[in-house]
């Protein structure tokens, strides 16, 4: 299974100004290359958007230290619904994303000196201490030591190394992430009350791939890990409740594939058939491939992207045309490292 996917590609994060959110990213995450700028209509999204097309706009921003990257995404004809009640962890969906950094007390000491006010260190159960911060609209963002990197730059962190989802059903749950996904390695398992979870008592799980991850992308976006978290009075509310896909917080975890067909095969036998399937090569613009969603069991939006053509210089009009390399063969470095020519500075 694992042979199907390169790893995290982003987190769609839901926001009302895209370009003013990029801006921050890039300040304080690192996340500094635009992949590409889209202003288009999500036209095969119906189901998770009240049976309309809609249009939006939006960015994906890579930090070329490794890691997963954002997709910045923002409604453009209605307002993005912010969620109906403060979101915490062990609600269902994506609560938080996981970060990492070369040095945890050194991104701390940066966050500080930014005014984000991180939280204190907590301790990690895999990486040993991490602390979270909240970004202006409030999405929880926890930095942890990184496993596996591919460049580096000056700031003290990389990209996305994981996802912290909140699910009903512990054991419903790791079957999906495990079955499904490949995710079958248990780095941590623990039932008490979490003090980092401002003393919420569960049961957390952190599960790793359990073998390494192969495709044109896999070494750009390294290691990858999913956190579950399940409230011990199953009391969590659905984020997302009333809400579009696209609206305000984490919209979904998009996995990079090397196989669209074959993992549509997979997830349908697995009993989590694509709710959504561009079928060919979706154009985005700048960018193009082949997407689909499935959800887990507490209908946390999972998508799939196999890339078909990628801008690596723009200013070059040079795009990279993945169609026509043997799926699953990883890109050198040196090809992938010229994405960071498109590096916004101060």
């Amino acid at each position: 299974m694992i042979s199907l996917l390169s790893g995290i590609q982003q987190v769609g994060i839901g926001v009302r100004d895209a370009d003013a959110r990029f801006t921050w990213y890039r300040k304080m995450f690192g996340m500094d290359v635009p992949v590409f700028k889209d202003a288009s209509i999500a036209a095969l999204m119906l189901p998770y958007t009240g049976g309309e097309p809609r249009k939006r706009y939006a960015i994906l921003a890579l930090n070329m230290q490794g890691g997963g990257g954002f997709e910045i995404w923002q409604y453009t004809e209605r307002q993005s619904a912010m969620p109906t009640f403060t979101v915490e962890p062990g609600d269902l969906g994506i609560f938080g994303v996981i970060m990492k950094t070369r040095d945890v007390k050194k991104a701390h000491a940066f966050m500080q000196a930014q005014g984000l006010n991180p939280s204190p260190l907590f301790e990690d159960p895999v990486q040993g201490e991490r602390f979270f911060v909240t970004d202006p609209d409030g999405n929880r963002f926890t930095f942890t030591r990184g496993e596996s990197w591919f460049g580096q730059t000056s700031h003290p962190n990389g990209g996305v190394q994981g996802v912290q989802i909140g699910v009903k059903n512990m054991e419903a749950s790791i079957r999906f992430y495990t079955r499904v996904l490949g995710f079958s390695k248990v780095r941590a398992d623990e039932k008490k009350s979490f003090a980092e979870y401002g003393g919420k008592e569960g049961r957390r799980v952190i599960l790793q791939a359990s073998t390494p991850f192969g495709g044109a992308f896999s070494r750009l976006l390294g290691a990858a890990e999913i956190e579950l978290f399940e409230l011990s009075n199953n009391a969590g509310r659905k984020i997302y409740d009333g809400r579009f896909w696209g609206d305000m917080g984490f919209i979904h975890v998009c996995f990079d594939v090397n196989n669209m067909p074959e993992l549509e095969q997979h997830c349908a036998r697995e009993g989590h058939p694509f709710t959504v399937n561009s079928g060919n090569s979706f154009d985005m613009g700048e960018a193009a491939g082949q997407f689909a969603y499935t959800e887990d069991p507490d209908g946390t939006l999972i998508e799939f992207v196999q890339t078909h053509k990628l801008p690596l210089v723009k200013k070059l009009k040079w795009y990279l045309d993945l169609r026509k390399r043997k799926p699953g063969k990883p890109l050198p470095d040196w090809m992938l490292r010229t994405m960071g020519w498109q590096r916004v500075k101060d």
